[in-house]
Order: structure tokens, then sequence, then C-alpha cells
């Protein structure tokens, strides 16, 4: 079987940032399929083992930070339990979409009838706080920035689930079929013979960028890194931008699209002073001095103007 390629976008001696594929699950794979540390193994082989800091579903793509030793391991757990190191996210989602932006604060707790799935409880759910803002509307979909303040398994995928804007594939919250050209685009032209290629056909959901000091216990080295959108992705982009809804896009439309397939950095949606004031269930307790015990409290970006 054939190993994924996997693109690196920043190492250094404690610290690796990739851009992980979709279908690479970052745990040991229960379909026998190559798994993150096994690809990484083969083509970045380390005198250590390579530490998960934190995770992304096995479906969804982009940036994914590994620490090389335990003093890296400890630090930049703790940076993203104590929510200093923000994540925004690209989604995919079926629309129109009306509202331009929100917050979603519905705990989630797994299923017991199916430990696959998470679900709404908010009696007994633990906390999940994501915040979204509508960056483009393109006919039948749109595309959000998402930004999670906690890390929830699936917690993107629900919130927006729940709330009426599911991803616009998402087998197991929302539809499984494939986003097929010939849906959104006029007289489309399919040649014989030929079964339709999809446009793409997985998970609409991409970790586009992560704000983190590369340097251990300095915050003054912080800086954003980008992982660019796959092919398909890309190109699903494209071609609703050009093919779904209204078919003349403004010059800044066109700009702003550019700009994210160029994978330039966007706004972060909130800023980290108010972060704190979440609840600290998950968080880590010890008191004793340590890096984060310095660390500003407007080390996150500002909140953004709104974007186009």
């Amino acid at each position: 079987m054939k190993k994924p390629s996997i693109s690196i976008l920043y190492e250094n001696q404690d610290l690796l940032i990739l851009n992980k594929p979709a279908g690479v699950s970052v745990t040991k794979d229960r379909a026998g399929a190559p798994w993150l540390l096994e690809i990484l193994n083969s083509i970045r082989p380390s005198p250590e083992p390579w530490r998960l800091v934190h995770r992304l579903d096995k479906d969804t793509s982009g940036v994914l930070l590994l620490a090389k030793n335990k003093p890296a391991q400890s630090f930049y757990t703790a940076g993203f339990s104590r929510r200093h190191f923000p994540k925004l996210y690209l989604a995919l989602v079926q629309g129109p979409i009306p509202q331009s932006s929100g917050c979603f604060q519905d705990p989630l707790l797994r299923s017991r009838q199916n430990p696959r799935k998470m679900f709404i409880q908010p009696s007994k759910g633990k906390e999940a706080v994501t915040y979204w803002e509508k960056l483009m509307d393109l006919g039948p979909f749109a595309l959000l920035a998402v930004q999670p303040l906690t890390g929830r398994t699936h917690q993107i995928r629900v919130h927006l689930a729940h709330h009426g804007i599911p991803l616009a594939l998402d087998p197991l919250y929302a539809s499984p079929h494939p986003l097929m050209l010939s849906d959104y685009k006029k007289e489309y032209r399919r040649k014989k013979e030929t079964p339709e290629s999809p446009l793409i056909s997985r998970l609409t959901l991409h970790a586009y960028q992560i704000q983190i000091p590369p340097v251990l216990g300095d915050p003054q080295t912080v800086q954003t890194f980008v992982a660019p959108l796959d092919k398909k992705f890309s190109a699903a982009l494209k071609m609703l931008f050009k093919h779904a809804g209204h078919t003349e896009k403004s010059p800044e439309e066109n700009g702003f699209l550019q700009a994210l397939l160029a994978a330039e950095p966007l706004p972060f949606l909130t800023s980290g002073a108010n972060l704190m004031t979440l609840s600290q269930r998950d968080t880590d307790t010890d008191k004793s001095a340590g890096p984060f015990d310095r660390w500003p409290d407007n080390n996150i970006a500002s909140p953004p103007e709104a974007l186009p």
C-alpha cells in the first residue's frame, strides 16, 4: 500500500509542524492503513519517539504539531490545555447562511449507542465553545472560518450540524455524498462512457492555521503557521466559486479567494484575553511557576474586522 505524502511546514530541534493529509489517522489505524507516526518514521527518522501534542480527526486535513522530546511535549500540551494557542479551520458547509458570524456553546458528550459519535448534552456534556465567521457564499454552500476554543472530539462537526449548517460532506453527521460539478454547473456536459469524478469526496474540513511560539518558553517568538489546502479542496472551492450561485464576483471576492488559495494567514476570530474565564475543569491546575505564568494576555491576535 502506497503511503501518503506529508508536507513539512516547519521544523526545529523541539518540534515538527506538518500538513496532515485527509485519510491519515494520528493514532494506529484500525483498518491497517499507514498511520501518521509510521509514515513519519519512514521519511523523518527521529532519535526520540514522535510525541502528539494535539489531534485531528482522520478525515480532517491540515496543520498538526508534533513534539520531538518530553520538554516540548509538556510545553505545547500545557499551552493547548490553557488555550494559549489558537487554531483556525476552514469549513465548507451547506448553505445558504443568512448570518455572518456566531458562537456555539453547546456541551458535548460521547454517544453510548454509537461510540464513534458525539452529541449535544446540556446537563452532562463537557464544555465546548466554537466561534465561526462566514468568509463567502458559494451558491448552495458557504465557506466558514471556524475557531474552536475547546478541543472536544468532533466539536466543529457536531456544533455546525446541530445548528443547521453541517459540513457539505460529512458521512457521520450530515451528507455522505461527494460533491459533483454536474449538480451546480449549468449545461454541464459529461464525457461519454467516462464516469464523472467528484469535486471532493472527503470531509470538507481543513485545519488552516495555528499560532504558537516555536521557541520553548518564549512568547515573543509567536508565529502563525498556515497549511495550504490540498488540490481537491482548492479545486472544489474554485469550481463552486465560478459556477455555483451568482456568477459575477466582485474584485474583492476574487482577491480574497486567491489569497486563500495562496495560503495567506487569516485573522483569528477572538482574542485570548477572555479565554481563561471559561470553565477550567480540563486545564492543568498546577499553580507552580512555569513558562505560562509570564505569558501575556494579548498573545493571541485581536478580533478581526469583518472579513470579505
